[in-house]
């Protein structure tokens, strides 16, 4: 499959002989087309879409070796290890390797041994592998996670923007741009700092109908969150706090509630953050409680839910982040708990970032949108989705405001109270003093500054304090209040109060229920039957047994929908079995006889429970294309 090998079968081969799938989903198929034929692209497909094929199947059709652009070891060392188990020639060169180790691989790819080879930023630009990549053919360039090299992307990397000399010294040779998240300005950024002014932009939706989104608005967040684990017990998840010592405190009260919970913030020990990440990546069930620091790149493809325990602080933040759930397809959740608290504390860490005002105010606008995605008695669906400009159809059906509907009311009136009030008392204080203002309460706070002499005093009696903090909260949202990050918590207008003030527009909020929302649906199950179920546990058994033996994770063996495919199926010949998705013919050699002797074992069980020895077999159940479509490529010619 690389320099000096016999010629490689057209693109659609590839993709069904080594990574086991019958046809291409989505943009694949142009993707693949356009680099196979030499051309730049930008592409911005969600996780869990096959982003990764888009430049391995090419650099695998096209003569050389594909160098692959990273930012984290993890990433690197997980798709490789995946690759090795198709047969591929991959490897890493980042600063895990002992100098005896990269000399190797180092050698390899001079030697045109390598298909893929993946590399940090920092390394790719350092003379002595520039010089080495001087002396190789290579097939293509592919920037992963291209997001960080724009200063409007939610992780911005310095380290990305020398990129663009790729363009200068290696000119004709193709290169990629890739990530799961980018708005229309981030990717005209990412376009003009990579030097891709030719490249053809590719745009998948960016929805993810198997992910459920829920907001919750904090109350007793610990308990809140327990509550939501509940149904996931048994399942991998992260939860992400803003502050490391959450992190801390919320880890362990998770262990001494019973679950298997590990912290992970960039604190730690070095050594401490490895072997939380590995046991996360390599054992079922672990949850870790975590600061950003973790999850970009983590390739682990069964994590169930993931939550916030604090809001992040923008949109494709947030959209990077719950992505990194149900990557194999399967149901997945993302639970997120936001109160009025968290708008003061991401409002103060903004403005103390020691960003110019230009930045600022494009991160407040994100702000707003995040928080306006909190408050929306909407489809969150539609909302979040048409923040990156697609538009959905209809509502979604698997989010908590299509799934139990929230009722609105006619607001202007109360609006124009608290707003009124904010002002009255001087734009000084917090939530909790004006809604005793609004509602008459005479507390010594009330009486020291002499707010029972103001105008607003009492005039919202006829509600309580709930649906107050719940009308603060929405006008925060909506923009019309702003946390004063130099005011601990102090609330002022902004320019967008006026209109409603004024009589001039009028105002409509969701109705929060009376009482704590304890309510939750359960994310259905990709279901299995009884028998099919116990089968699927088997399949799991071996798989991990076998991961371990070989010092890989699980998923680096078969996702989860490989298996649970083997397990509907129950296939009795390698033929059988090379019809499921997700087994090329590396690990149908590999691991097929295992598999059929689980199936063959499970049936003979049966047999003696007294079931049936077989069910009927059927097609895959999942369905990447149609398998008998050929794309329009050549077959690869001999270097």
């Amino acid at each position: 499959m690389g320099t000096g090998s016999p010629p490689t079968p057209n693109p659609f081969e590839i993709l069904r002989q080594v990574f086991g799938y019958p046809g291409f989903r989505g943009q694949q198929e142009a993707v693949v087309g356009h680099v196979v034929e030499g051309g730049d692209a930008l592409v911005v497909m969600p996780t869990g879409a096959g982003k990764s094929l888009c430049y391995q199947i090419p650099a695998l059709a096209r003569p050389g070796v594909g160098v692959v652009v990273s930012p984290l070891i993890a990433l690197m060392k997980d798709q490789v290890d995946a690759l090795v188990q198709l047969g591929v020639r991959a490897a890493a060169l980042n600063s895990s390797l002992d100098p005896a180790e990269a000399r190797r691989v180092e050698e390899a790819l001079a030697r045109g041994e390598l298909d893929l080879v993946y590399v940090a930023p920092e390394r790719c630009l350092t003379p002595r592998f520039l010089e080495l990549l001087s002396r190789v053919r290579v097939a293509l360039f592919a920037i992963d996670e291209a997001h960080c090299v724009s200063q409007w992307g939610h992780d911005f990397r310095p380290d990305y923007l020398g990129l663009s000399i790729l363009a200068e010294r290696f000119p004709g040779v193709p290169r990629m741009a890739l990530t799961a998240t980018a708005d229309a300005p981030t990717r005209s950024d990412i376009v003009e700092r990579l030097a891709l002014g030719r490249a053809r932009v590719f745009v998948s939706g960016f929805d993810r109908p198997n992910i459920r989104y829920r907001v919750v608005y904090k109350e007793r967040p610990r308990q809140q969150l327990a509550r939501f684990l509940e149904g996931h017990r048994g399942e991998a998840g992260i939860v992400y706090c803003l502050s490391r010592k959450r992190v801390e405190a919320t880890a362990a009260w998770l262990r001494e509630q019973g679950w298997d919970a590990l912290p992970y913030h960039a604190g730690l020990d070095p050594a401490v953050r490895h072997a939380h990440q590995e046991r996360f990546l390599r054992d079922e069930g672990v949850i870790v409680v975590a600061t950003v620091a973790f999850g970009m790149g983590i390739d682990k493809p069964d994590v169930r839910f993931v939550a916030h325990l604090d809001p992040p602080k923008s949109l494709e933040a947030y959209y990077q982040e719950t992505g990194r759930a149900g990557r194999d397809g399967l149901p997945a959740e993302a639970w997120m708990a936001y109160g009025m608290g968290d708008i003061a504390a991401l409002a103060w860490l903004l403005e103390g970032s020691g960003a110019d005002e230009a930045h600022r105010r494009v991160e407040r606008r994100k702000l707003e949108a995040l928080f306006g995605y909190c408050e929306t008695a909407e489809c969150r669906r539609r909302v979040l989705l048409g923040y990156f400009g697609e538009r959905l159809a209809a509502d979604c059906g698997n989010c908590d405001t299509c799934l139990e509907p929230v009722e609105t009311w006619d607001a202007t009136v109360e609006a124009q109270k608290a707003l009124s009030c904010v002002f009255r008392t001087g734009q000084r204080f917090g939530v909790g003093h004006l809604v005793d203002v609004l509602r008459g309460r005479d507390t010594p706070k009330v009486r020291g500054w002499g707010h029972h002499r103001v105008s607003t005093f009492g005039i919202g009696e006829d509600l309580d304090a709930r649906t107050w903090r719940s009308v603060f909260r929405q006008l925060a949202a909506a923009g019309m209040i702003q946390a004063d990050p130099d005011g601990h918590g102090a609330l002022r207008l902004t320019p967008r109060a006026r209109p409603v003030l004024r009589g001039e527009e009028r105002v409509r909020l969701r109705r929060d229920p009376a009482g704590r929302r304890t309510a939750r649906t359960q994310v259905p199950a990709a279901e299995l039957g009884g028998a099919d179920e116990a089968l699927f546990q088997r399949l799991r058994a071996w798989r991990l047994e076998t991961a371990r033996a070989q010092g890989v994770p699980p998923y680096v063996i078969f996702h989860d929908a490989t298996l649970r495919e083997v397990a509907r199926a129950r296939p009795r010949t390698l033929e059988e079995l090379a019809a499921v998705p997700g087994l090329g013919r590396a690990k149908l050699a590999r691991y097929g006889a295992a598999l059929l002797g689980i199936v063959t074992e499970a049936a003979v069980d049966r047999e003696e429970e007294g079931g049936p020895l077989q069910r009927p077999v059927g097609p895959p159940t999942e369905d990447r294309g149609p398998s008998d479509r050929r794309p329009k490529f050549p077959p690869r010619s001999p270097p």
